[in-house]
């Protein structure tokens, strides 16, 4: 662990596990256990695993200036949120540039909570908040532990009423196991799951219960890596890891569009201004790449900085693979030239491993997202 100044109030229950909590945006995070990855995406597949995602950083924006700052920073209608519901969102640089992506909680009429990923927003919106009505709070005591998978809404709704009827996209103030919390039905696996947001203090006692009380559904516990393997079967962007910050042209500056990204859709329908909107809508249509699927012959992985060939020419490379037992299928996000980036172009992969491949729609699975959306 290095350079870390942000503390889980889990380190102990991780290192337990046989994690070395390496640096993950300030915090000391467990990337692997002593268990194989393997078995953690199986269980969020199939019956639900627990995760301590607390390294995300948790935001309040407070005041009457609230939502015209958030409405400006950020692509989504902000002022369509009541308290209760929350937004996927991204945030864009004056250059029209993908920055920064989070979630947008309403918490209440002039107060939200954004949780941001590890790029540049927090420190966005804390400049642009100056001389606003705008209180700006970093909430490092809040820790975030997120259940996901088809089982955890049975297994929240013996302990918490009306669980099945929260919609997607939605939060609660509630209780758990006598302590207080906030549920929000998101998180970043492409399953039905939840995320637990409480108190430094509870963190522990709330993972242990879980833990104990859901070992009957066979929940256990999840390394972060896990979210890799899921995120690549889901269609999962994670910043700098698919972007040009970690693959550089090599003659312009660091800087994505959402149309390249596939985030397009992140733009709220009618939304004319916010920052970067015009260069957003200028850049329609000049894609230097598309993020596409890639499905690999064999039985492993590709691994990130693999280069991808179409009639002897390099036409891409791959941002993160997994190879999942459950399908048998080696799987890769990929950054791909526009003309190859459709699903049925043969390619060859270069670099840890040199096989056939071909590139595949995406998501890989539940293209219709019926299981993160189900009812019930």
């Amino acid at each position: 662990m290095a350079h870390s100044w942000r503390i889980s109030a889990l380190a102990d229950r991780h290192r337990a596990l046989g994690s070395q909590l390496e640096d993950w945006n300030g915090m000391g995070t467990a990337w692997t256990y002593e268990t194989d990855l393997a078995e953690h995406h199986e269980a969020i597949r199939t019956r639900a695993g627990l995760m301590d995602v607390s390294g995300l950083k948790k935001v309040h924006y407070v005041g009457p200036h609230a939502e015209s700052l958030l409405q400006w920073a950020t692509t989504r209608d902000i002022s369509k949120l009541y308290p209760g519901k929350s937004v996927y969102a991204s945030m864009l640089n004056e250059d029209g540039k993908f920055v920064d992506d989070c979630i947008v909680y309403r918490t209440g009429p002039n107060a939200f909570m954004v949780v941001h990923g590890a790029g540049t927003g927090h420190e966005m919106l804390q400049r642009a908040a100056v001389g606003r009505q705008v209180a700006v709070l970093f909430d490092d005591d809040m820790h975030d532990l997120s259940l996901q998978g088809p089982l955890a809404v049975d297994f929240l709704a013996e302990h918490v009423p009306g669980i099945r009827q929260l919609p997607y996209f939605h939060h609660l103030q509630t209780r758990l196991f006598d302590r207080p919390v906030m549920i929000s039905r998101t998180g970043y696996t492409g399953e039905r799951g939840y995320e637990i947001f409480c108190k430094a203090a509870d963190a522990p006692a709330l993972w242990d219960e879980i833990l104990r009380q859901g070992a009957s559904l066979g929940i256990i516990p999840c390394a972060f890596t896990a979210l890799d393997w899921l995120r690549v079967e889901s269609a999962l962007m994670f910043f700098p890891y698919d972007n040009s910050q970690m693959y550089p042209f090599a003659d312009q500056k660091a800087g994505d569009t959402l149309w390249e990204l596939g985030l397009d859709f992140t733009v709220s329908p009618d939304k004319r201004e916010f920052r970067g909107a015009e260069e957003h809508r200028r850049l329609k249509g000049q894609e230097r790449f598309r993020i596409a699927g890639v499905l690999l012959d064999g039985e492993r992985a590709a691994e990130a900085g693999d280069t991808l060939w179409f009639n002897g020419q390099q036409v891409g490379v791959v941002t993160c693979g997994m190879y999942s037992r459950l399908t048998g299928r080696s799987m890769a996000i990929a950054r791909m030239s526009v003309d190859c980036a459709e699903p049925g172009v043969p390619l060859q992969v270069r670099g840890s491993q040199q096989v056939n491949a071909v590139t595949h729609a995406l998501p890989f699975d539940d293209p219709q997202k019926t299981k993160r959306t189900a009812k019930g």
